[in-house]
């Protein structure tokens, strides 16, 4: 319950107006430490840098809620030129999406806009051989985000598209389960948006506990399975649940966060693990920033501390 409301107070604040300029005047070179800068060329760097270390990237252009759905077809357009200088780069193309950004709920000529917008960034990356995660949204899109996800695997395969389930959320094992004829490749995250207990469990210790399901029963079922977390506890028991069953390196990924822990990253993939990070960048930084800040009061430290240097 205490992080339930640390979240709920910190990201309160975030929403103000005046809170949001003065973030975007003094806090980037703070939110450097979390977003790759605000270009495709800084985020590219980024990639390459983190594949002479062994660990993959996950690149994803920043953005959420776009309203005109001419600006949803810029951002998709957008997205499609970054999996085009990905692989320019000699970078297999792995981007995420929201599909928010893209139009999702947004008619255009009978169709929803967002997966008109997805499958030509999908069949973009199947060019080269790349993959596209459909990112997960608030509680209320997630019905809409996996009947799309379902139509798109169906559309191009599990290896080319994937999506994301909140371990916070009460529906997110049933959702797994219904998903399993597709095989599909899932990242499991705790989840870092604002939720009512309606919906979602508010205290740590169950989420965590949740998060575990999801992962062990998603593995059991022999679908590839990306464990987005920095908890060593959690990342420990995926080792030994691996060992116990028989499942191979090969099945599984680690996924962190761009800036976070830079050196467990390393330690996983010098043990073998296959370790992807999650680098957003672009100009529209201030939301995902403000979701970090809000995940644990060490982020919050940081910034403090940051502001008081500066």
């Amino acid at each position: 319950m205490i992080d339930q409301l640390y979240r709920k107070a910190v990201l309160t604040v975030a929403e103000r107006p005046q809170v949001e300029q003065l973030a975007r005047q003094k806090m980037w070179n703070l939110a450097e430490r979390f977003v790759a800068g605000e270009s495709i060329e800084s985020a590219i760097q980024a990639v390459q840098a983190l594949e002479r270390d062994g660990i993959a990237g996950n690149l994803d252009l920043l953005g959420e809620f776009i309203d005109s759905p001419a600006k949803c077809t810029e951002f998709a357009d957008d997205v499609i030129k970054l999996i085009e200088a990905a692989h320019a780069a000699g970078i297999k193309p792995y981007v995420s999406i929201k599909l928010s950004s893209v139009g999702q709920g947004k008619d255009e000529n009978g169709e929803d806009l967002g997966l008109t917008n997805a499958r030509r960034i999908i069949a973009k990356a199947k060019e080269y051989g790349g993959f596209i995660c459909l990112d997960m949204e608030d509680h209320t899109r997630v019905d809409v985000t996996l009947e799309q996800f379902r139509t798109l695997v169906g559309e191009f395969g599990a290896e080319h598209v994937g999506t994301v389930l909140q371990s916070y959320l009460y529906r997110s094992l049933g959702d797994r389960a219904s998903l399993d004829d597709l095989r599909p490749n899932i990242r499991m995250v705790k989840g870092a948006y604002l939720e009512p207990a309606t919906v979602a469990y508010p205290d740590k210790a169950d989420v965590d506990q949740n998060y575990r399901r999801l992962v062990f029963q998603h593995l059991k079922a022999g679908n590839y399975t990306n464990v987005a977390t920095h908890d060593e506890r959690i990342i420990d028991d995926v080792k030994r649940f691996v060992l116990a069953h028989g499942i191979g390196k090969d099945a599984f990924e680690f996924q962190m966060l761009y800036g976070i822990r830079r050196d467990l990253q390393k330690q996983l993939a010098a043990e073998g693990y296959r370790v992807r990070v999650y680098l957003p960048y672009g100009r529209d930084w201030y939301a995902y920033f403000s979701r970090r800040i809000a995940e644990t009061p060490r982020n919050a430290a940081f910034v403090v501390q940051g502001m008081l240097k500066g």
